[in-house]
This record gives C-alpha cells, sequence and structure tokens, in this order.
C-alpha cells in the first residue's frame, strides 16, 4: 500500500454558478488530509476529464445543483473510458433526486451524496472505496 495522498479532483460541471458545497467539501478532503484540486465553475465534462488526467488524480467528485446530472455526469465517465482513463473512479453530488440516483449508479457514478451527508460521512467513504491509482 502507498504512503501517497490521494489525488482528488472536485469539479463543478455545467452552468452551474453555485459552489460553496463544492468548497466546503473540498476544504474537508484537504484537512482529511487528501491533496485537492478544484476546477473551479462552469465547467465542461471535456475540461473536467482533461485535468483528471494532467493531475493523475486518484478519483474525480462532481457537484452539481443544476438538474443536469443525468447528463453531465455520464459524459464525464465515457470522456474518462474514451481518453483511456476509465480506471479513475467518479462520485459525487448535489441537488439530485433519489429516483436518479439507480440510473448514475448504473451509469457509472460510484456513490452520490445528497444533501444533508456529513464530510466526516463522505471523508470515510473515500477511506474506504477509493484507492490511489497505479
Amino acid at each position: 500500500m502507498s504512503d501517497r495522498k490521494l489525488r482528488l479532483l472536485v469539479a463543478k460541471p455545467g452552468l452551474d454558478g453555485h459552489d460553496r458545497g463544492a468548497k466546503i467539501v473540498a476544504r474537508a478532503f484537504r484537512d482529511a488530509g487528501f491533496e485537492v484540486i478544484y476546477t473551479g465553475l462552469r465547467q465542461t465534462p471535456e475540461q473536467i476529464v482533461n485535468t483528471a488526467i494532467q493531475e493523475d488524480v486518484d478519483a474525480v467528485t462532481l457537484s452539481i445543483l443544476s438538474g443536469a446530472h443525468n447528463s453531465l455526469f455520464p459524459r464525464v465517465i465515457e470522456l474518462l473510458r474514451e481518453k483511456g482513463a476509465g480506471d479513475i473512479p467518479v462520485f459525487g453530488g448535489g441537488i439530485i433526486p433519489e429516483d436518479d440516483i439507480p440510473g448514475l449508479k448504473e451509469a457509472g457514478v460510484m456513490e452520490i451524496f445528497t444533501p444533508g451527508a456529513s464530510t466526516e460521512f463522505i471523508n470515510n467513504w473515500v477511506r474506504e472505496n477509493i484507492r490511489p491509482r497505479a
């Protein structure tokens, strides 16, 4: 097992202009000892995937409030696969209806965290489920 810190990309896909939650999660990841790369607002799936590959991240975390999760989350996963980086896990959260979660998981999203999930819970999930990539 590697002693290297996990590198997590926190990304805001689409036209969503609200990033408070993403910044809270990014800070919680940093405080938990993870290395964090934050993309900023209004990123395209292509930008997110390019950053994930360039930064050699161990996972991509997507945060969305705009309602476009059913198209943007799967598109990020599709592009990762197309670019030979399909081994980078994707998880995320935001304002996502419970009814949409099974479809997102079927598309390859590892986990979805909805409002009310504590940063401690999310950090513990990351520790248990994300491993450094080779």
